[in-house]
Parts: structure tokens; C-alpha cells; sequence
């Protein structure tokens, strides 16, 4: 017959042996139980399934509240992945790129489907069709990820598969870009294990690859006004409304391409960005607002404010090219794109005298950033000031 009864102390205490092994089982934790031998050996188990049973820890060394506990977890881990993790192993043949794969699957299931597509085009460009990726975790080495790291900065990858707005043969990249490459593997790798794909103890290999050094640098290339207009005037077809766009309101590239008409308002001359999880709303100025009255005109609530030909939503694929070109046709310095110009338009603010925490919330970044990145001109402004002023 079978005994169940909150267990305590006392109880524990009190269970005799007898000439069979015998079992009680706690009300509190259904599935734990104290296993009393002949010998009077007690020991704790935790049943997860009709079949399968995990010993605990034998009593007094483990306590009746420190046997709940690991029942507990046991049976937590039981839920997410069907047994505990020490029960459950994974598949030999399990590689990188299928670690990437199930990673980029896993964060549209969560709907996360702006975090999925930039994790699937980061392992598109630098990992599916490199060695790497062919590499089985269960063999997954510390050197691995190096190499492959020193790869990617270098631009020594296999060619890419052909896509608008993306060269088929991959470039070298800045270390910064080479660090988001990192963090997304790693964040892959790390759902590997906890999907029990990948054994924890290899988590090792890719948390003793460090981040390159001195990756942040300031964004050199500056247009002055002449150079922007140029630009702008150089551009052909709608991606002209993109470059005023983000020369006029420092937004990121993704703000306007996701833009609604209903994100629009005349009345107060202000839209709502939401682009790359910062949803805000922010004054436009007089040139911006007569952009974007001109763009609204026609528009239904939910149609974007900024299209290609044909209406379709703009994509960085889709826009990099004609950036690109435009700024070959203006005899623009190489490296140019629509992320230059937000580099411009927060330059000109803050030397315009704007404060940092203002621009930052414009510019839907952070203060820390802002300070990283473009401190050293509050300090070239205020050297200016303090020269205009004697103080004895």
C-alpha cells in the first residue's frame, strides 16, 4: 500500500526499517519519496516519469527542505527538456550552423522576428557556408572560434550568396562588427545547451573567446552641407526620401523603413520611430515636417511613409546600393552610407549647442553612448567658451 504523508523531521526520523525496502512519498512534492532499505539506509529519490527515478542524497545529509529543492529542479528541468539535464544527451552529430539554425528558429517562434532576421543575416555572411560551421559541437574547440573570428575581420570568408544590396565576395570587417558577430554566436551556442544540444561543459571553449579590444572607435567620415546636399541631389527614385529622412532627423536608417502614416502627426509636427526596440516619439523640425507632410499626402493610417518603387517597405539590402551610388555620382569619399549622415546630424547638434541627454532621446540612443562616442566635441565647445571669457 502506498504511504504518503507530509514529510518532516520527525517523520523521517520515525520510519523503521522492515524486512522489504518500503517507500513514503511527500505530499508537498508528489513525486519525491524516501526510500527506507532493511539496513535502516535512507535515501531520497524524485520520480519523473512511471519508469525513470533520480536518487537525491541519502538522510540526514541531505534534509527534507534540501530534498524538495532538488526534486524541484529536477522536475523543472523535466518540463523544459523531458528529462533532467544530467539524464538527457545530446547528439553527436550536432554542428555549429545547426546550433545557429535552431537559435534563429527558436527566436521567430518567440516572436522576436526583428532579432531573428539580423542573427540569420550575420550567420548568412560569416558562418553557414565557413568551415566553422561544419565543425560538430561535441568537438568544438576554444582555436575554432578564434580562427574563425580572425576570418571574419579579415574578410577571408567563402563567397556569399548572391544578394541585392550585399557584394558576393565578403570584406573585411571593423572590429566592432566582428564583436557583434561574436555575440551572436555565442548566444547560439548557449541556446545549443540549453536545448541540451550541446553538453555544458563545452560552454568553456566559446567563453574563453574574449572580445576584441579597442573595438569602439568614432565614426570618422563627416559630410559638411555642401556634401549632403550633394547627395541628396545626386540620389534617384525614392531612396532620396530615405537620405532626408535621416539628414534631417538623425534617425536610424530602420526608423523610416518601418515608418507608418499613422506614425505621423501633422498636428503636433512629430512621428514615432520604433525601429531596434526604442519606440519614441520626437519633434520634427520645420524642413522634416514639410518632408513629411509632402510624403503623407494620400496615405492610409497603415501604409508606410517611405517606399521603394512599387510600394514595397524599404530594406538595407534594398537601400544600400542606391546610397552607394548616389554618393559615387556626388564625388563623395568611399564609405558612405545613410548611417554616415545620422553620424552628421548628431555631430552638428551637439556642436550646435544641443545637450547631450536631448540628443541622445532624438536620436533614440543612449546617454553613455553619446558620451562614449561624441564627448570629446562638448569638450571642444567648451574650450571655445571658456576662451571668450576672463575670469581674472
Amino acid at each position: 500500500m502506498k504511504q504518503s504523508k507530509r514529510l518532516n523531521p520527525s517523520t523521517v526520523e520515525a520510519a523503521k526499517p522492515e524486512a522489504t525496502p518500503y517507500r513514503i512519498w511527500d505530499t508537498l512534492v508528489p513525486q519525491l519519496h524516501l526510500r527506507v532499505q532493511p539496513s535502516g539506509v535512507k535515501s531520497w529519490n524524485v520520480q519523473w516519469s512511471r519508469t525513470s527515478t533520480r536518487a537525491l542524497g541519502k538522510w540526514p545529509g541531505v534534509t527534507v527542505d534540501a530534498a524538495r529543492t532538488r526534486a524541484r529542479a529536477v522536475l523543472a528541468e523535466t518540463d523544459q527538456h523531458g528529462a533532467p539535464l544530467s539524464v538527457v544527451k545530446p547528439k553527436a552529430d550536432t554542428t555549429v550552423a545547426d546550433a545557429c539554425s535552431d537559435y534563429v528558429t527558436a527566436l521567430e517562434k518567440d516572436g522576436r522576428k526583428k532579432a531573428s532576421d539580423d542573427a540569420k543575416r550575420r550567420f548568412e555572411r560569416c558562418l553557414y557556408a565557413d568551415k566553422l560551421g561544419k565543425v560538430r559541437l561535441t568537438d568544438l574547440h576554444q582555436d575554432h572560434i578564434e580562427a574563425w573570428r580572425d576570418r571574419v575581420e579579415k574578410g577571408d570568408l567563402p563567397p556569399l550568396p548572391v544578394k541585392r544590396g550585399r557584394p558576393p565576395v565578403a570584406k573585411p570587417l571593423a572590429k566592432s562588427s566582428v564583436n557583434r558577430m561574436r555575440t551572436v554566436l555565442v548566444a547560439a551556442l548557449n541556446h545549443a545547451v540549453a536545448r541540451r544540444k550541446a553538453s555544458p561543459d563545452v560552454a568553456f571553449e566559446w567563453n574563453s573567446v574574449k572580445p576584441l579590444k579597442d573595438a569602439s572607435q568614432r565614426r570618422g567620415l563627416y559630410l559638411e552641407r555642401e556634401q549632403r546636399r550633394a547627395l541628396l541631389d545626386a540620389a534617384v527614385g525614392p531612396v532620396r526620401d530615405l537620405i532626408e529622412c535621416v539628414a534631417l532627423t538623425g534617425c536610424r536608417p530602420g526608423d523610416p523603413a518601418i515608418c507608418l502614416r499613422a506614425d505621423y502627426d501633422g498636428r503636433t509636427a512629430s512621428v514615432r520611430f520604433r525601429s531596434k526596440d526604442h519606440d519614441r516619439k520626437i519633434p520634427l523640425s520645420p524642413a522634416a515636417g514639410a518632408m513629411f507632410d509632402r510624403l503623407a499626402k494620400g496615405k492610409l493610417p497603415k501604409t508606410h511613409m517611405f517606399t521603394q518603387e512599387g510600394g514595397k517597405a524599404w530594406t538595407a539590402d534594398a537601400w544600400s546600393d542606391p546610397v552607394r551610388e548616389a554618393a559615387a555620382r556626388a564625388g563623395l569619399p568611399a564609405g558612405v552610407t545613410l548611417y554616415t549622415l545620422r553620424h552628421c546630424w548628431i555631430t552638428d547638434a551637439i556642436v550646435g549647442g544641443m545637450d547631450l541627454l536631448t540628443v541622445a532621446k532624438l536620436a533614440g540612443t543612449s546617454l553613455a553612448m553619446i558620451e562614449k562616442h561624441y564627448g570629446h566635441l562638448v569638450q571642444g565647445a567648451a574650450r571655445d567658451k571658456l576662451a571668450q571669457v576672463q575670469f581674472l
